[in-house]
């Protein structure tokens, strides 16, 4: 029933990530049988020219299609955030179950009966209408029904590049570490990858019941649901134009509970006091998607941390004073046609966590403490402190940490709950976690002043700001109105209460009014 009340009282933002979800596997699967079934008739009468394409469309299918996704980002036309992005992929996946079955549909066709039409005159163009396609259709329809089902599966992972759809659903519950919202995305999703599925065996065979039947007669039926599904992507683009905003401020976020509230916080600030329409493009994934959908302008506005632009961003050595440290991140974003915005109250700095029976018996209270015992601990970092110069490799040389075995990289979403589990002993997590004091974790000190200062700030594209008259000054309501302990009570609500990040910021607003 907790599944069933999610989705009734979410009934509105679920359709519409139905409706994306519809739309980006429509769109991209129509698009694959339209260039796919024409590449697997010339891999299949000129093999010297399929085979390369045959191919590459392997190749496709060895990438991670998260890995894809990163690839494409950059790139001009294809890449960015978004519907466009998403749908290059999910088209190039399912080109190659297209080709391969057309391919061997054409190939599986009776040479004799080639040969026959033929010999009555028919030309290549009449052979390949009239006998070669409604014969091999039953194939050819067996290799949609695969790339609509992969398409379902893979269109979840574009939700990482705000791309929508119900994948938005998994990635929110994963960072909450929530089964009712991973499942609120996953169920229906699974259920449209069986439905798609079962509609088109059915077509299949149907197809490959009727082969005494004129060729024009199945290829009428095939044409048939062919529509329908036509008409059902075309109802659920339509609804996704109509709910998505038009010339709108579109608000961005990490993948991590604290950035969903807080662009929830920005989202809902900017309705209330300008008006604007907002899209929101949270959970969009680390600190540099972010930061690259901010300079393209794929998003307008998130919310950044100093320490992290400083070293991560911009790759400056920490160093100066708090105040020095800021105003020269504030002219490095000026220089790239960004502003930051004030603080907004609060610092989240990496917070180097173990367990509290752990810290109470060895007596460890700062990370110096923990240095002579740690050949002896398993370590576990989130991807990017792995990587990041403010990260592990620079922490390691400052205190001099060795561990039994290199640190284990996980999802942030997972580190809290595989510590407090003894999965791991040494964790690096936020210091404004609500999971923290609910897990009975301890933070060490940083008794070395390693991590520089983490205020947390809006950064937004100066383009915007202009645009949209007010939009500052909107965003200005936040900075200084948010402490360490609100943070951390509107963390702990999402992460320990399970409340909705929208419903949690809300609340938080209208304390502030």
């Amino acid at each position: 029933m907790t599944l069933l009340d999610f989705w009734h009282s979410h009934a509105g933002e679920f359709g519409a990530l139905l409706a994306q979800h519809i739309m980006l596997v429509g769109v991209s699967t129509t698009v694959a049988i339209a260039a796919g079934v024409p590449l697997g008739i010339l891999a299949a009468r000129r093999p010297r020219l399929g085979a390369p394409l045959v191919w590459v469309a392997n190749v496709v299918q060895t990438i991670p299609s998260l890995a894809m996704f990163g690839f494409l980002l950059p790139l001009p036309l294809v890449g960015g955030l978004g519907a466009r992005v998403a749908i290059f992929v999910l088209i190039l996946y399912a080109l190659l179950p297209v080709i391969r079955t057309t391919t061997a549909g054409i190939r599986s066709v009776d040479p004799v009966l080639v040969e026959a039409g033929t010999a009555l005159g028919m030309t290549p163009g009449q052979l390949l209408r009239t006998v070669q396609l409604p014969l091999a259709l039953p194939s050819i329809v067996a290799g949609i029904r695969v790339a609509a089902v992969i398409g379902v599966g893979t269109a979840t992972i574009a939700a990482a590049v705000g791309a929508g759809g119900l994948g938005e659903y998994i990635f929110r519950g994963l960072s909450m570490v929530d089964p009712t919202v991973i499942l609120a995305g996953a169920v229906p999703s699974a259920l449209l990858a069986l439905s798609i599925d079962g509609a088109l065996t059915l077509l299949e065979r149907q197809v490959r019941s009727m082969p005494h039947e004129p060729a024009a007669r199945r290829r009428r039926a095939v044409a048939a649901v062919l529509a329908l599904l036509v008409v059902a992507v075309a109802a659920a683009s339509a609804a996704y134009a109509l709910r998505a905003p038009g010339n709108a401020i579109r608000v961005g976020s990490k993948n991590f509970t604290e950035q969903l509230i807080l662009g929830e916080l920005l989202a809902q600030t900017i309705e209330a006091r300008t008006p604007y329409r907002v899209e929101r493009r949270l959970n969009l994934g680390g600190t540099f998607i972010c930061d690259r959908a901010l300079r393209s302008g794929d998003i307008d506005v998130y919310v950044e941390y100093s320490g992290t632009a400083q070293t991560a961003i911009f790759r400056d050595p920490p160093g100066g004073t708090r105040a020095e440290g800021f105003e020269t991140l504030r002219g490095r974003y000026a220089d790239a046609g960004v502003t930051l915005m004030d603080p907004l109250g609060f610092e989240n700095t990496f917070a180097l966590l173990v367990r509290g029976d752990a810290a109470r018996a060895a007596g460890w209270k700062t990370l110096s403490d923990l240095v002579p015992q740690a050949a002896t601990l398993r370590a576990g970092f989130g991807y990017e402190f792995l990587q990041r110069q403010d990260g592990y490799p620079g922490l390691a040389r400052a205190y001099g940490l060795r561990f039994a075995a290199p640190p284990t990289a996980m999802d942030l979403s997972l580190i809290y709950r595989a510590l407090a589990e003894r999965q791991v002993d040494l964790v690096a997590g936020d210091a404004t976690s609500g999971l923290i004091e609910a897990y009975d974790l301890v933070m060490l000190d940083d008794d070395r002043h390693y991590f520089p200062p983490y205020d947390a700030a809006a950064v937004v594209r100066t383009a915007a700001l202009h645009q949209h008259p007010g939009l500052g000054e909107a965003l200005g309501y936040l900075s200084g109105r948010i402490s360490v302990a609100d943070m951390r009570r509107m963390n702990h609500a999402v992460d320990g209460r399970r409340q909705d990040p929208a419903d949690v910021a809300r609340a938080f607003l209208d304390m502030l009014k």
